[in-house]
């Protein structure tokens, strides 16, 4: 009983078992139970499974609210819909990483399930390191809301092209350096096969290549998205809870997301200005003399912000056809 009570990175052991738990929980239910075998997942599944995690993530929210306070349940809940939507914008870069590779809409969802498990464990990673540089020099929370004002602005001003995976460097390193097959073999990461002597060595597959890729891409946009979270809430348990439980869902919704990602065509512009928001509310919060910016003016600007972009999508993107399957 002591171990439970004991306190680890601001909060009982307890709380972070029982989440690692739920997360765990889903985890398994997601292949071993919905998605034993290798298939395509439709649209409708998709979108159910989507609404399950979302549910989900949202009544986590709701107890940490019960359990917690009023303050740490909007917290939770601005972080989700910050992290949900700045996530989206990783679509883009899966859609075109499994279409360079010619991974199969039947495959895609075990390279995403196995993605989201290192995802877990980086996030811990760089959230742990995020929380201990806060905890020790405050002016690093200046840094990052600096940072996101920058990237927002530098957001709102570029083009909408994602870049051509074909020309990445990570990609020709590791087809460099390492044994690749020119060929899916079937669902597996790894194969043995003949090498150039003859004898039987590890081949990587395509189907590795792209989870390297989702990997690095999602290490990259959490460069954003993590310190966008710390200029909500410094505590590292509602920044971890609702980064994993934002990426859980995303997941799911990306077979849906990715035939009608066409219609969020000005999301992007929408998420810049949030990033700006974010970084900036921490400045206004010091302008004014508060200990912190009011969290339910932060959750509904952030919901207006949001529903604007992709209101003005949906609207401007109305009547378009989606890309040739």
């Amino acid at each position: 009983m002591e171990f439970l009570l004991a306190d680890w990175l601001g909060k009982p052991a307890w709380m972070w078992l029982a989440f690692m738990g739920v997360v765990a929980g889903l985890l398994a239910l997601d292949l071993g139970v919905l998605h034993r075998g290798s298939k395509e997942i439709g649209v409708r599944e998709s979108l159910l499974l989507s609404g399950m995690y979302i549910a989900i993530g949202l009544a986590f929210g709701g107890w940490v609210w019960w359990e917690m306070g009023s303050r740490p349940g909007i917290e939770y809940l601005t972080g989700f819909a910050i992290e949900k939507s700045l996530a989206m914008d990783n679509v883009f870069v899966i859609a075109m990483i499994f279409g360079y590779l010619a991974i199969p809409r039947s495959l895609q969802h075990r390279v995403l399930f196995w993605g989201i498990v290192g995802v877990i464990v980086l996030r811990a990673v760089m959230i742990g390191a995020g929380a201990a540089l806060v905890s020790q020099f405050g002016w690093v929370l200046y840094l990052f809301a600096a940072f996101l004002v920058l990237t927002g602005i530098k957001m709102f001003m570029a083009g909408e092209g994602h870049g051509d995976v074909g020309d990445s460097k990570l990609l020709r390193f590791i087809r460099r350096r390492f044994r690749v097959t020119g060929e899916l073999e079937g669902e597996r990461f790894f194969v043995r096969r003949p090498g150039r002597d003859g004898r039987m060595v590890w081949w990587a597959t395509p189907m590795f290549l792209a989870l390297v890729m989702i990997e690095v891409a999602d290490v990259i946009f959490a460069v954003d998205s993590v310190p966008a979270i710390f200029a909500i809430t410094t505590d590292p348990y509602i920044v971890y809870t609702s980064n994993i439980f934002a990426i859980l869902g995303l997941r799911a919704l990306y077979f849906a997301l990715a035939a009608v990602i066409h219609r969020f065509a000005y999301l992007k512009q929408a998420l810049a200005v949030l990033l700006i928001f974010i970084g900036g509310k921490v400045f206004v919060a010091d302008l004014f003399g508060w200990t912190k910016f009011p969290a339910e003016w932060s959750l509904a600007i952030t919901a207006l912000i949001l529903t604007a972009g992709v209101v003005w999508s949906l609207w401007r993107t109305r009547g378009e056809a989606g890309p040739a399957a």
